[in-house]
């Protein structure tokens, strides 16, 4: 059983920052003060001139398993999210299969355990013909249900009005939802193709796929969720006119809440002339003054909740000419170092950030004694060296992928040590010992 002392770290969490010693017995947090003396066969160490945050919650990854392992899977994504300080992950459904029922959505849960680093829930997916199963859902084994109000994997587009109607209507969990009008998208790629043939630039993924797109399907789920009173989480933010149905605030009670991802506040439509594919994703990278709006609305609590959309495709894949492509980047690794950028270029703060990445997920989705540090919580812990620079090099991306949209980026600060349920499982050089991650409760 693990035993514990971290002394003399800065603490971040609730929104203050403070000096103080954390102790740790077994997978939980015992006792958090100042100036806490060590007892006999405790480990102890001495965190002077670091943060120590509660451990991250990706709360949307894609990781490929089942059907996709050549690009990553329940070992090799979660043993990256732990190197960069994510200590759990909320996963989507479109994997093949996808899960759009119980005994899937089950399997999943079956295939992490014992395998990752990572603490790991599942969400249930959508379709058109899987209404049925969405009123069976337990809401205890569910972060939400995740709909696909936009072009998908496999047989997970939910476009037949009815059924996006009751889905609305009888779900039991927080809706989840991708929005972008396909219609609209179509109709750009043909007036491209018309144009370019398979030869389309790349800088014009963000016109392909418009802000329009997203607007007109942010709108028709927000006015779902109003009509019938549904819990809505509307993923990956990436345009300035969207922000602007959401209300600021406290992400406790909000009916509707909002996400960016963090390459929504790092890169822009100038980014595609050096990085190309590697940064295609969707919803796309709009423009800089898309950027400039998302970190503002972070910072005013219009956006509720940071995660990352982490998506690997085989390098391979992101060399293909733009129409063959897939879109999705990997970015749980360096997911935290990212962020802490915009901290420390004083966008906001960092307890403000803990909030976005910590506690407003676990309030979010209901996730039980996590995101906080808190005595009697999850012992999910994050060490950061804020004053340690890094650039990031392929050699050393962990996801089964091998490589990364930030490859020569320099990052100021990086993650010295991640605890997962008390244990070490990264030291800020190597993963130690087996994989401890377990399955997420949800309290509802």
């Amino acid at each position: 059983m693990t035993q514990l002392l971290i002394k003399n770290a800065r603490m971040v969490n609730e929104g203050r920052e403070f000096e103080g010693d954390l102790r740790v017995r077994g997978d939980r947090i015992e006792q958090i003060g100042a100036d806490l003396s060590a007892r006999d066969g405790e480990t102890v160490r001495d965190a002077r001139g670091q943060w120590l945050l509660p451990g991250v919650i990706d709360a949307q990854v894609h990781f490929r398993e089942p059907g996709m392992e050549h690009k990553g899977d329940l070992e090799t994504e979660p043993a990256a999210a732990v190197a960069g300080g994510v200590t759990s992950f909320l996963e989507m459904p479109n994997t093949k299969p996808p899960a759009l029922d119980n005994e899937t959505l089950e399997d999943k849960y079956r295939r992490a355990t014992g395998r990752s680093r990572a603490n790991f829930g599942f969400y249930f997916g959508a379709s058109n013909d899987n209404l049925e199963n969405v009123k069976r859902i337990d809401p205890s084994t569910t972060p939400g249900l995740k709909i696909f109000m936009g072009a998908s994997t496999g047989n997970m587009l939910v476009d037949d009005p009815a059924v996006l109607d009751a889905m609305f209507r009888e779900c039991r969990v927080p809706i989840i939802t991708h929005c972008e009008d396909t219609p609209m998208i179509d109709a750009e790629m043909a007036k491209a193709k018309a144009k370019y043939g398979d030869d389309i630039p790349v800088d014009l993924h963000g016109v392909i796929r418009s802000r329009e797109a997203c607007i007109k399907s942010t709108r028709l789920a927000l006015e779902l969720a109003r009509r019938h009173g549904t819990a809505l989480h509307v993923l990956h933010i990436s345009t300035a006119e969207e922000l602007l149905l959401f209300e600021p605030g406290p992400v406790e009670g909000k009916q509707i809440t909002a996400e960016t991802c963090v390459h929504f506040l790092h890169f822009a439509r100038a980014d595609y002339a050096t990085r190309g594919n590697f940064i295609k994703c969707n919803p796309a990278i709009k423009e800089a003054s898309d950027r400039a709006a998302i970190i503002k609305a972070v910072a005013e609590d219009r956006v509720d909740v940071l995660a990352t959309d982490h998506a690997p495709h085989t390098l391979a894949e992101k060399q293909q000419p733009y129409i063959s492509a897939p879109s999705g980047l990997p970015l749980v690794q360096d997911f935290l170092s990212c962020a802490l950028q915009k901290v420390h270029d004083g966008h906001f703060s960092l307890p403000h950030l803990v909030k976005k990445i910590a506690h407003a997920p676990a309030l979010r989705f209901g996730i039980q004694e996590r995101g906080f540090l808190r005595e009697g919580y999850f012992a999910d812990l994050v060490l950061v060296d804020p004053d340690a620079p890094f650039t990031v090099l392929r050699e050393n991306v962990l996801s089964k992928c091998g490589w990364s949209p930030f490859e020569g980026e320099s990052f100021r600060s990086r993650v010295a040590a991640t605890y997962v349920n008390g244990e070490l499982a990264w030291d800020g050089r190597q993963h130690v010992g087996s994989a401890k991650g377990r399955r997420l409760a949800f309290a509802r």
